[in-house]
């Protein structure tokens, strides 16, 4: 019996010997800083010191001045030098920019100045003269300087339909018509102006009136017949000015 007990008493040392040679570590969670909720104070004398900063010019707001460079093809030149005063004219005069035709790079490049007083008069300046650039009349254009919803839109017939040869001949005589007559009526029922130049097709109008313009021209160069693309943008016509 007394051998018994001296084991557990030995025993029994030896397991608290080992567990005070066990150290405790300490967890490795992020404490999180508590916020002192007088830092959060948004009435006291903290708060009331806030930053004073001098209001900023206008020349520093519009910062350097800004250019655009439209290139003109060389069966636009004549055009161009026909119609230049009134071209000049809406962008000097109402837009505040100043223009040139460079002659060496053969751009027609706009930039700002100081009676500048919108920067957003430069992108529509530009896209003015790219406009006649593409073949647009001069009078149809100014209404990209007039009016904020007019955008321009360009696409191939070939992205269409891939035609070559005479079949991509037909498509474009079925998209003008004869003596222009289909794209007139296109023109005059989407509210849009149309240019065609060889395989191109330039749209000018507001967002809506593009899609109807290039849904009725993409189902002429697919192969339906002008009547029935006159109904069915006639139709999405009178909805549409239903709704307005």
């Amino acid at each position: 019996m007394e051998t018994a007990t001296t084991t557990e008493m030995d025993a029994s040392t030896d397991i608290q010997n080992d567990a005070d040679s066990f150290v405790k570590v300490k967890s490795k969670k992020s404490q999180k800083r508590k916020r002192d909720p007088a830092d959060m104070d948004t009435e006291g004398p903290a708060a009331r010191k806030r930053p004073q900063f001098p209001p900023i010019s206008a020349e520093k707001l519009r910062g350097a001045d800004q250019m655009r460079k439209v290139a003109v093809p060389a069966h636009r030149y004549t055009p161009l030098k026909d119609n230049w005063m009134k071209i000049y004219s809406p962008i000097v005069e109402n837009l505040h920019l100043q223009v040139r035709f460079n002659l060496k790079t053969r751009h027609v490049e706009i930039k700002t100045c100081k009676e500048t007083q919108d920067i957003s008069s430069l992108t529509k300046a530009a896209d003015f003269v790219k406009a006649f650039v593409l073949g647009f009349q001069v009078e149809d254009a100014l209404a990209l300087i007039r009016l904020d919803e007019l955008f321009l839109e360009t696409f191939d017939v070939t992205d269409v339909k891939p035609l070559k040869g005479d079949h991509l001949s037909r498509a474009i005589g079925r998209i003008a018509g004869k003596g222009g007559k289909t794209k007139f009526t296109i023109e005059n029922v989407t509210k849009t102006r149309i240019v065609l130049a060889e395989t191109k097709v330039h749209i000018l109008g507001s967002f809506q009136n593009i899609k109807m313009a290039r849904t009725a021209i993409c189902n002429l160069i697919l192969g339906s017949p002008p009547s029935k693309v006159y109904g069915n943008i006639r139709v999405v016509a009178s909805r549409a000015a239903e709704r307005f």
